[in-house]
């Protein structure tokens, strides 16, 4: 069905392409270019590799016909320069497709008028802007309704433009997510480009966990196992070969190693097509976004009550005479009063109404966090840390414990060979040739060269020879070289008869070749006391066998003493294979197992691969933060605790007894029950495979962990899938790791995985901030207007000053609380629990104080107002009336720009600690204070204000000021360690114990 679908898709776009170049019905569409530089054309190659058509390729003469009509040479790629590129994009195109566009900013202007509340009120608006010019006139009538609709479409814009900016910071990094590196065959060489720069006519090596990165067909391979199921739906693992050559873009190596010839890239693929028609946006939502929502709706219906009944009153007020103008008479008399007035004053009590609505629905907590995890993902792409799961952001706040790989994460991953011992004897220096016999270089440099999957080229100007492959392969090829390897003569001296690539299960890999003498030799790679147990000879110095059953302690010694030396230790082993033996077709070769038995001993090297500077403090910093980091590695475990002791994993050598440090196959041989007790006393696990990894968090998630886990191979996948949150690496990670992981780690650095951590904290303390910060400014909001609505039919804050303040505290508010950087004192608290409430002892303590104080600072304004400022006596009682409102309103905003300031550093005494650094949140305070400038002094016919003499800005601005003494005197109070939800909780389940209601 997918294949069928990406077909449709297909024809549709040539279709249309074959429209826009006029190009009659029935000519076969080729791009300008297919067929003139190129003896192939576009349309050729698709339906070859769409329908797998052997045929063709057998037509063309195989893969090698086809590299010819390609201009390829399958040994050394294509050339690769500039010219060629372009000619080979122009014939075929390049490896991109159209991408649906994100949704446009009318898009989400569209989406934020539509909240309820919001429509109600335009709705208001609309009435009152009708009444009012009916009324009063259009010169005076419009003020009312026409300062609503620009409170509201203000909101609206600031809230679309918010939204917007997110969204197009998530586009960015969704394509840097996209832009995967790989390695090509260019010139001769192997090259590292970015997957949209692959063209048709490139030789592409691969290995297990790589991304298919185009169409193609498969020029060699041994083993080579293709996921497709990204593609047909079937989670059916292909075996590739010269009668399944086909492969297709998108899929994953499964296992072993191979070569494809690029014949389709871009758009003319299936996976090109697929992603064409597909949009990124997920519209995930996070856990805590899920509950902030539930936040919302309890406190949206809470403040909808309150709305409700203060309009039952203020009707019942109204329409029974109590409520009065500011010259005391009654604004309806039965009998006197006519409809258009009575129907305009109902349209201000409901316009109150809402607005209580507007300004206790806290909308901005969902965008709180949507800021937050923006801004976060972007300041921690800075950090080498790649988000792929939104999440994984505040997931990793939570993290109780890091399962660390050593190599690579903790180890710099610069290996080098800096011990050899062939036979009983230690080359000093271990690349000196002239303390070996040729015999013995001879068959090194043969296993070296052939077994491995990377490469070593020779420039022919005389340069630096150039080495790929992985760091361990790269080590061990420039110690062949140093010996006096010929890579490119050895390989084509020998012929590849089968290869048993590296596995991670038995940490070893083989090769079986055929020399020039016609001998079948089987040479072997891998961890040194795994492959020691399957020798049982040696070659000593001087060329001789000799029988190891006496030496093989001696060996074992030399093992421990290199990994104590934190080294890792890789034994090179051959044996002879007799011919009878040999498989002689290619289906034998498909099902032979190499002989591991019996080998000779040729060599064991040790290779020292530095800790990365800075990964100790690392370390100290999680360990402090309440995180315990454990190695788990594939390593010997000697090797794995000196690692663990350099950086400060394991603090002593006497902490190094089972099971602080364990062996892999220790611990699956373990029950379950067993396995959920030790692994919280694990802190190294050596010589682990990637099931052990899986068990051991599966045992510390079962044991109540948040468990985060880094790996970088196909393998690490199943356990980096079951973490709760899962970090590649980005450097050595294959694309199945990287696709099994939540975030990837770019420089492959512990330091930038306590990185992570701190961001993880900051999301989840920003927002924590912010609930502070707006259920402060709620709480007050409503107190005041229905205190003052019961108590003297009318509100101090009209609706037009509420959606003023709405915004402050919701999009505004969000932006400077929800950018907060992270600060190290994140790092001196204990993670948080998975149930711990959002709304914390103190958080309580330090609302409560300043909702309290605001709202016994403006009841008492409101109430006493005239008094306190002189005004009882004014023959102007509205004018008198408006100056004290006024007030009110400066004063409110006031103390919620002042408790900004207090809600950056909830637990903190110096809440201005750090702030001249915040320039965002410092620029959105003056922008907040000019703009309350300009409303009251500009803009007071459309907010019903009155211009302030300068002393009242003072008064305001003090009252302002005084809330910040204020919340330091708070931070003093000493608050319960169990959360006030837990109070509730006991009081409840006490009630249903005794029975007492």
């Amino acid at each position: 069905m997918i294949r069928a679908h990406a077909q449709v898709i297909r024809a549709a776009l040539l279709f249309k392409l074959a429209g826009e170049k006029g190009i009659v019905s029935g000519t076969p569409v080729t791009l300008p270019g297919a067929a003139g530089d190129f003896a192939v054309g576009l349309e050729q190659l698709a339906s070859m590799t769409r329908d797998h058509k052997l045929s063709a390729l057998q037509q063309y003469g195989g893969v090698k016909g086809l590299s010819d009509l390609l201009k390829t040479n399958l040994e050394t790629g294509i050339y690769g320069d500039e010219v060629d590129l372009l000619n080979r994009k122009t014939a075929f195109g390049s490896n991109t497709y159209p991408r649906k566009k994100g949704r446009s900013f009318w898009r989400f202007l569209w989406e934020a008028w539509q909240d309820l509340t919001l429509i109600i009120l335009i709705v208001a608006a609309s009435v009152s802007l009708g009444l009012g010019i009916k009324t009063e006139g259009l010169k005076e009538g419009w003020y009312d309704g026409g300062s609503i609709f620009l409170a509201v479409l203000l909101v609206i814009v600031v809230t679309a433009t918010s939204d917007y900016r997110q969204s197009l910071q998530f586009q960015n990094l969704n394509e840097e997510k996209r832009n995967i590196q790989l390695e090509v065959v260019r010139g001769g060489r192997i090259v590292k480009v970015s997957i949209y720069d692959v063209v048709v006519g490139d030789v592409v090596p691969l290995k297990i966990g790589d991304q298919v990165p185009a169409d193609g067909v498969l020029v060699n391979g041994h083993s080579l196992a293709i996921d497709e199921s990204s593609m047909t739906g079937e989670s059916k693992i292909v075996y590739k070969d010269k009668n399944e050559p086909f492969l297709m873009s998108g899929c994953k190596v499964a296992d072993g190693v191979g070569t494809m010839l690029v014949t389709g890239v871009g758009i003319n693929t299936e996976w090109g097509l697929l992603m064409a028609s597909i949009s990124e946006d997920t519209g995930e939502e996070t856990p805590l976004q899920v509950r902030l929502n539930g936040v919302a709706t309890f406190i949206g219906i809470v403040g909808l009550s309150v709305a409700v009944s203060v309009l039952v009153v203020l009707l019942a007020r109204y329409f029974t005479g109590h409520t009065e103008d500011p010259d005391g008479t009654k604004q309806f008399i039965k009998g006197r009063t006519n409809f258009d007035d009575a129907f305009n004053d109902v349209v201000k009590i409901f316009t109150i109404a809402v607005t209580i609505v507007v300004v206790a629905v806290p909308e901005g907590l969902p965008l709180a966090v949507t800021l937050t995890l923006a801004y976060s993902m972007r300041k921690m792409m800075a950090d080498k840390a790649l988000v792929r799961r939104l999440s994984a952001c505040e997931t990793m706040g939570s993290a109780t414990t890091i399962c660390s790989d050593k190599t690579g994460t903790l180890t710099l991953n610069e290996m080098t060979v800096v011990e050899a011992f062939v036979g009983k004897k230690k080359i000093n220096p271990p690349s000196d040739s002239s303390q070996l016999p040729a015999s013995v270089v001879s068959l090194l440099n043969e296993g070296v060269a052939q077994n491995s999957t990377g490469s070593v080229f020779v420039p022919k100007d005389g340069g630096n020879i150039e080495i790929s492959g992985s760091p361990t392969e790269k080590a061990i090829l420039s110690w062949a070289v140093k010996l006096g390897m010929k890579f490119d003569i050895i390989r084509s001296d020998s012929k590849i008869l089968h290869v048993f690539p590296f596995n991670s299960e038995k940490k070893r890999g083989g090769v079986a070749l055929q020399g020039a003498d016609s001998e079948v030799r089987i040479h072997w790679k891998g961890a040194a006391e795994i492959v020691l147990t399957s020798c049982s000879g040696y070659i000593d110095s001087n060329g001789c066998l000799q029988s190891i059953k006496e030496d093989k302690e001696f060996f074992k010694a030399a093992i421990d003493e290199m990994a104590v030396n934190s080294l890792r230790c890789v034994a090179l082993a051959y044996r002879l294979c007799e011919k009878e033996k040999v498989p002689t077709d290619e289906e034998g070769f498909n099902g032979w197992i190499l002989p591991e038995e019996n080998l000779v001993l040729l060599a064991i090297v040790g290779i020292k691969d530095p800790c990365r500077p800075g990964v100790k403090d690392a370390v100290k910093i999680c360990m402090d933060a309440g995180v315990k980091v454990r190695m788990v590695t594939g390593d010997n475990i000697q090797t794995a605790k000196a690692i663990a002791l350099e950086c400060g994993i394991l603090s002593s050598a006497e902490d190094a007894t089972e099971p602080t440090i364990i062996e892999g196959r220790v611990f699956r041989e373990l029950s379950d029950k067993e396995r959920e007790q030790i692994s919280k006393k694990i802190t190294v696990m050596g010589r682990s495979s990637p099931s052990d990894k899986l068990l051991l968090v599966q045992a510390l998630r079962k044991g109540g962990d948040v468990v985060a886990v880094t790996g970088d191979g196909t393998n690490d996948a199943p356990a980096l899938h079951e973490a709760d949150i899962g970090l590649s690496m980005g450097i050595q990670g294959t694309e199945v790791a990287k696709e099994s992981s939540d975030i990837i780690i770019l420089d492959d650095n512990f330091a930038s995985v306590v990185k992570v951590v701190r961001w993880g904290r900051s999301v989840y303390a920003n927002i924590q901030k912010f609930i502070q910060f707006q259920l402060t400014v709620n709480v007050a909001a409503l107190v005041i207007n229905v205190v003052a609505a019961i108590s003297s039919g009318d509100v101090p804050l009209n609706s037009v000053q509420l959606l003023w303040v709405n915004l402050i505290m919701d999009t505004l508010g969000a932006l400077a609380l929800a950018t907060e950087p992270p600060t190290d004192n994140l790092m001196h608290r204990s993670p948080v629990g998975r149930r711990e409430p959002l709304i914390t002892n103190i958080m309580w303590r330090n609302l409560l104080l300043q909702a309290s104080y605001q709202v016994t600072v403006l009841l008492v304004l409101n109430f006493m107002g005239l008094t306190i400022l002189h005004l009882k006596d004014d023959h102007d009682r509205e004018h008198a009336y408006d100056v004290k409102n006024t007030l009110i309103f400066n004063a409110f905003v006031m103390c919620q720009i002042f408790n900004e300031f207090n809600a950056r550093k909830p637990e903190e005494i110096n809440c201005f600690k750090g702030v001249t650094k915040n320039y965002l949140f410092m620029g959105i305070i003056g922008f907040t204070f000019v703009l309350q400038i300009i409303i009251i002094e500009f803009l007071g016919k459309f907010t019903k204000t009155v211009r302030l003499y300068w002393k009242l800005w003072l008064v305001s601005l003090g009252i302002g000021i005084i809330s910040w003494p204020l919340a330091i005197v708070g931070k003093l109070i000493p608050v319960p360690k169990t959360p006030v939800s837990g109070y509730f909780t006991k009081a409840f389940r006490r009630c249903r114990t005794d029975g007492n209601a």
